[in-house]
């Protein structure tokens, strides 16, 4: 879905090695119509396994690499410790809220 210029991604359920593709898939096809500003939505997501992880850490290195910027939104308390434990959080503009992270474009 679109929030003004902003690409808004709503992950559901997991994130994990079934579907882990599909997140993938949907930001190169974005990337490639020529979006460049990304928001992955996790306030519906209670869990990302080691596959998850990676695949967002490769979407961020391509939108970085094409001049554009990748935030993440929604982490429940068990994946912002997640992300704080693989250092992630560093590699990741973060917001509470899709607001916020929308805000902070």
């Amino acid at each position: 879905r679109k929030s003004g210029d902003v690409c808004v991604v709503d992950v559901e359920g997991q994130l994990i090695v079934g579907n882990r593709q599909e997140l993938k898939q949907k930001v190169l096809d974005e990337l490639e119509r020529g979006e460049r500003r990304f928001l992955v939505d996790f306030s519906q997501t209670g869990y990302i396994d080691s596959s998850g992880l990676g695949a967002l850490v490769s979407i961020s290195k391509k939108v970085r690499e094409q001049g554009g910027e990748l935030r993440l939104s929604g982490l429940n308390e068990d994946l912002r410790s997640l992300f704080e434990l693989t250092k992630l959080d560093t590699l990741f503009a973060i917001a509470d809220s899709s607001a916020q992270a929308l805000a902070g474009f």
